[in-house]
């Protein structure tokens, strides 16, 4: 008869043979390719010692094509629960030394326990992507299983935080998981997402691309902007992970996590002295806005979310006073701050984010339109503007606008204004409110008088001047309740934290309906 000792040491080696994976060869060239194991991403993402791993006896339960003689302890996935600064997130780390990572049926079933106790227990699920897709043997049960994962990615948006890392290839049907996603990350000469291959876009289209060029990080990124952060080395990535739930909420019924003694790191009344040097004196010169964000908000605190996707809008999340906030920017140092099709989406998808998990918007406001262009007519800027319109005016957390320079058109409706439930709407002294710029209204409202006078030029001069000061400026919106207030640039700080705690008992909600239909 087996001795209860007997059995615990069976119980030992079969832990430590599921920690082995695919087996100390296939690990040795997973570090070769540069890549960790999916417990080294594990123990760098969570918290040290707080890991507890579900399901780690699981094996598949195919027949076919001798797989009945080949398993592997926990099926080629590690999932379980664990903390992020004593936080908990529930995970799940594909194995790339177990079948390639591929997706079969009980691979799946893992995947789906640990989101459905994720959305139970309102939690953030953070999943580490290194896959080469279905497993071919398992036939339509493993789509079956793909199929699965996808409902709960679908039932938990909005619900909880959901994170997806991708630390290898993702192609096929695996790519929907992570784009339904909130927050994409992705490595350089690691990572790689694409719907179909090289090979296969080679056989149909006759292009020559190579996995990088098709589906890179970098690509990925800065191009298509399916990832909102991309890492030169995983342990970069996994500690952005890190870094991005500090400022989440655990679920979409609590409030974002504030930050104990940040007033003593940073006063709530520091007035920065740059801020009245920072806007150029010609309306038409460019500056970065991002310093405009970095002197206002708590030091350091800024954490930007796609930096290398549609610059001319800067969005990410920051504190106030330890509060989260979500920013939304025009960038006048890119396209003079433009709006274009993918900003607006770059934009929209954001702040439904905000909107979802509590997180108040703030927004500094420098835009001259939307960009003309039949590209951009052609490519559907319309439906796409739009989008960006429905997600300010459906939002219902705490919005607050600072109107730094130019606020024109229906540009300056978008942009969280008064008239979509703004709450609080700031201008500096250097605010330009107006239809258009000054130079494109005197061109048309005094088109004949310009064409008929002496000095052409000095008449423009003349005519722009007074337009500049009746409509350029933000007193004609202040007097009409537009704009809230004109403030020292130097109190924007002290202004917004203020704000932002009259805020905190906002009670807003929109008409009861099963769902909006945005103009996708």
């Amino acid at each position: 008869m087996t001795t209860p000792r007997e059995l615990l040491d069976l119980l030992h080696h079969k832990q430590a043979q599921a920690e082995q994976g695919g087996g100390p060869e296939r690990i040795t060239q997973q570090h070769k390719k540069g890549k960790l194991s999916a417990r080294e991403r594990l123990d760098l993402l969570l918290d040290p010692g707080s890991f507890v791993e579900l399901d780690r006896f699981v094996t598949h339960r195919a027949t076919d094509f001798g797989l009945d003689q080949q398993k592997y302890l926990g099926d080629g996935v590690v999932t379980g629960y664990g903390r992020i600064d004593g936080r908990v997130v529930y995970v799940f780390s594909q194995d790339f030394t177990v079948f390639g990572g591929s997706l079969s049926e009980t691979f799946a079933e893992k995947i789906c326990k640990v989101m459905d106790l994720a959305m139970r227990n309102g939690a953030p699920v953070i999943g580490l992507n290194d896959s080469g897709g279905a497993r071919i043997q398992e036939g339509v049960a493993s789509l079956g299983g793909y199929a699965d994962i996808f409902l709960r990615n679908t039932l938990a948006s909005g619900v909880i935080p959901q994170i997806s890392v991708i630390l290898g290839p993702c192609a096929g049907g695996a790519v929907y998981s992570p784009a339904i996603t909130d927050f994409v990350f992705m490595v350089r000469g690691v990572s790689y997402m694409f719907v179909t291959g090289p090979n296969v876009v080679k056989t149909v289209t006759h292009e020559d691309v190579s996995f990088e060029q098709l589906g890179g990080a970098d690509v990925h990124g800065g191009v298509s902007g399916v990832a909102h952060f991309v890492h030169a080395t995983e342990p970069e990535s996994l500690a952005a992970v890190r870094q991005l739930i500090g400022y989440l909420p655990a679920n979409n019924l609590d409030e974002p996590p504030g930050r104990r003694g940040a007033e003593a790191d940073d006063p709530v009344d520091r007035r920065d002295e740059r801020l009245l040097d920072i806007i150029p004196d010609s309306a038409n010169k460019p500056y970065d806005m991002r310093e405009v964000i970095g002197a206002v908000v708590d030091r350091r605190s800024f954490f930007e979310v796609q930096p290398e996707y549609a610059g001319n809008l800067i969005v990410g999340f920051a504190r106030l006073a330890g509060q989260p906030v979500g920013i939304v920017a025009n960038q006048p140092a890119v396209l003079a701050g433009v709006l274009d099709i993918s900003a607006s989406l770059k934009g929209a998808r954001f702040i439904r984010f905000c909107d979802c998990f509590n997180i108040p918007l703030v927004t500094f406001e420098d835009v001259p339109g939307f960009l003309p262009g039949v590209a951009q007519e052609h490519g559907g800027i319309i439906k796409h503007g739009a989008k960006l319109l429905y997600a300010f005016c459906e939002a219902t957390v705490p919005k607050l606008t600072v109107i730094t320079r130019k606020a024109y058109g229906g540009a300056y409706d978008v942009m969280s204004s008064k008239h979509i439930r703004g709450d609080i709407n700031l201008a500096w002294p250097t605010a330009e409110i107006a239809v258009m710029g000054p130079k494109g209204a005197v061109e048309i409202l005094f088109k004949k008088e310009i064409d008929q006078a002496a000095d052409k030029e000095a008449e423009t001069a003349r005519r722009i001047a007074e337009y500049t000061g009746t409509f350029a400026n933000p007193y004609s919106a202040a007097a009409r309740g537009f704009v809230d207030d004109v403030i020292d640039p130097r109190d924007t700080r002290p202004r917004l934290i203020d704000a932002l705690r009259i805020l905190s008992t906002k009670r807003d909600r929109n008409p009861a309906k099963k769902h909006g239909n945005i103009p996708l």
